[in-house]
């Protein structure tokens, strides 16, 4: 599978951006540790490494055929969604989910210990 890098930022996507008419299907392939999605055939993913409670979330992979949709934005926001549901940390390794982050305050506090150990 060939995949673009390079993803458009979020901010290209505007504040309160909509995916589409109808939400796209991602899946938490908990095996393989990714969020994934096709679209047209291509397999779009989220890739993370969980060590413990902390999901470091490291590559962001949209086809460039399907690129520009807002595909990367849905993978990081069920991402985002599913830390918080479990209680995971996050780490933004990726510099697509770190833009996203700094775009959605509302996902700030799942980057930030809350106490030290």
């Amino acid at each position: 599978m060939s995949s673009d890098r390079r993803m458009p930022s979020p901010s290209a996507l505007g504040p309160g951006a909509s995916t589409g008419p109808t939400p796209r299907a991602v899946q938490h392939n908990e095996a393989a540790h990714r969020f994934e999605c096709t679209v047209e055939g291509h397999l779009c993913v989220l890739d993370y490494e969980l060590d413990g409670s902390t999901a470091a979330f490291v590559h962001t992979g949209v086809p460039t055929a399907v690129g520009g949709r807002g595909i990367a934005a849905d993978l990081v926001r069920t991402g985002l969604e599913t830390a918080r549901a479990r209680g995971w940390r996050v780490v933004p390794a990726c510099s697509y989910v770190a833009a996203f982050i700094r775009r959605h305050p509302q996902y700030l506090d799942l980057t930030h210990q809350t106490h030290q150990a």
